[in-house]
């Protein structure tokens, strides 16, 4: 069933047919290439038949076998798969599925108390890991692909992306931008059919199906999968499937080194790993353990930007400006000076080289679901604007700085500080309550709360667990409790002021280190010193801590 046109998912599934190679295993299951295309085939029948063409479909899986066999299900179907966060909670989880329009909602055992509760009309449910699943499927096992039916433009992904005004919006992926991301990574990372990628961040999100998944599937190659991130494992996973490529955010490379060493810890089949926000130190203290160099890149969720890392490229700097990428001042709108450097690196002329990342060149943004406003704030004056911050040096070569709104990104996920807001003022002691971000020692931000009113650190550790819409990554890291919120002169909270002062600050501020339930008060030590130990690390990923998706 080879094709020359190439052009959609469901033409790189089918490519697979007759293909009896082993292609995916996760813990003691193996399918072949062939086994994929099949069961995608058999599931994409019965999908037909319980739904029209272009329908939704949510997927609330752990990484397992089903998860990317209903990605080619849904590609042969023409559908599509919104991939449904299962750190999402109550309401705020029941949004997310309906918003979505999913009309089917696939999801296992381990999952079904997430949606204990929630009103979920017109959405049918499949339990993949139950004796009816099977049944369902029976009738279909001799399916065969179809793929001449999909066309590049079909829709394939809604996948969530946080942003300041609360909600998270569904951005969208087709096939065909897909197809090409896959084609795009196959190329540039020079991925065979006898390699083997290691899928460990969550498939729900952007990292892992479009920088893993896609470019295994183009390539021919085959995929291992870890149902959810565990440090501890990662070294044994990746010699017992001979894995050759990952993906991951910073958070997870932090828990990888934060693992005993061991001396035998390169001796591992690994060619590189692809990500974010690992940090320069990291990635040199990376590869020199394990003999594997980290590929850091940048790229919007939506596709409307992307900067790739290049061989020449400095330390703490993504990658070069293509043509089309410019660095505008906020108020200004005009570009950014280039930034100024001492011996170190450290950036001298900050508030003049910094500004928001736009994009003036061909893109690949296909907008977001249901949501003309969203769009409208990214696609205007004849670009695409990112919402992040960055600044540029001499040679063109560009550096993140953070972000234009009040996002904040923990763990490589973006949470909207208005939504965490909205959950710490049902506190009975709060007065007033403002969320904003404080930078991590290594990586991304940790969350902080300002709390005006009565704090009492144990109240409020038993108020946050049992807050059912809280995500597992919302949880404030620090509490500073004021008598009074600072505000502007317009009466708005004053954000800026609170994010620029910090733990660091006259106020009392309570916090809870990492791997641990209680806030105990921050001391002067504490505030002065690396707020993230080592030691604080070792506790998480002997726990296999689960740092979170990129996006």
């Amino acid at each position: 069933m080879e094709s020359s046109r190439r052009g959609t998912v469901a033409e790189f599934v089918a490519a697979r047919w007759d293909d009896h190679r082993p292609g995916l295993w996760c813990g003691e299951r193996t399918l072949t290439h062939h086994d994929v295309a099949a069961g995608a085939a058999a599931r994409a029948a019965l999908l037909e038949d319980l739904l029209p063409p272009a329908s939704h479909i949510g997927v609330l899986l752990d990484n397992t076998p089903e998860y990317p066999l209903w990605l080619s299900a849904a590609a042969f179907a023409r559908a599509a798969v919104a991939g449904i966060n299962p750190t999402r909670r109550g309401p705020e989880l029941a949004r997310d599925i309906l918003h979505t329009e999913c009309r089917v909602l696939i999801t296992e055992r381990t999952h079904l108390p997430l949606l204990k509760g929630l009103d979920l009309p017109g959405v049918r449910l499949l339990v993949t890991d139950t004796e009816e699943y099977d049944a369902l499927l029976a009738p279909y096992a001799d399916a065969r692909p179809d793929p001449s039916r999909a066309a590049p433009a079909d829709r394939l992904l809604l996948y969530f992306t946080s942003g300041s005004t609360g909600a998270p919006k569904a951005a969208l992926c087709s096939q065909g931008r897909l197809a090409a991301a896959g084609r795009s990574l196959a190329d540039q990372f020079a991925v065979r059919p006898d390699d083997v990628h290691y899928v460990c961040m969550p498939m729900f999100h952007g990292n892992a199906v479009i920088a893993d998944w896609a470019p295994a599937l183009v390539a021919g190659a085959g995929v291992a999968l870890r149902p959810r991130f565990s440090a501890s494992r990662f070294l044994a996973d990746v010699r017992r499937y001979r894995a050759t490529y990952f993906t991951y955010v910073g958070r997870a490379v932090q828990y990888i080194l934060a693992t005993e060493e061991r001396d035998d810890d390169r001796d591992n089949p690994l060619r590189l790993g692809f990500g974010t926000e690992a940090g320069a130190v990291d990635a040199a203290a990376f590869e020199r353990r394990f003999g594997v160099r980290l590929v850091e890149g940048y790229g919007s969720s939506e596709g409307g930007a992307a900067i790739q890392w290049r061989p020449g490229t400095p330390s703490g700097a993504v990658g070069p400006a293509t043509p089309g990428l410019v660095v505008l001042h906020p108020e200004t709108r005009q570009e950014c000076p280039p930034a100024v450097l001492d011996p170190a690196g450290r950036l001298l002329n900050g508030d003049e080289a910094i500004g928001e990342l736009v994009n003036f060149g061909p893109n690949p943004f296909e907008g977001y679901w249901r949501n003309p406003q969203a769009e409208s704030e990214r696609r205007h004056d004849g670009g695409y604007w990112t919402g992040d911050l960055f600044y540029r040096d001499t040679d063109g070569f560009l550096y993140f700085a953070g972000r234009t709104d009040d996002r904040l990104r923990v763990d490589g996920e973006n949470l909207a500080a208005a939504m965490i807001e909205n959950i710490l003022a049902r506190y009975g002691g709060a007065e007033a309550v403002a969320v904003y971000a404080v930078p991590d020692p290594v990586t991304g931000d940790q969350v902080m709360a300002s709390i005006a009113g009565d704090f009492d650190p144990g109240d409020f550790a038993d108020f946050l667990d049992a807050q059912p819409d809280l995500g597992t990554k919302m949880a404030p890291r620090f509490v500073r409790v004021v008598r009074r919120m600072p505000v502007t002169a317009t009466n708005k909270i004053h954000r800026s002021r609170l994010r620029k002062e910090g733990v660091r600050c006259a106020d009392p501020v309570w916090w809870r280190p990492p791997g641990e339930q209680t806030y105990r008060r921050l001391t002067r030590e504490d505030a002065e010193g690396p707020l993230v130990s080592r030691e604080a690390l070792h506790r998480c990923a002997a726990r296999d801590s689960n740092p979170g998706p990129a996006d």
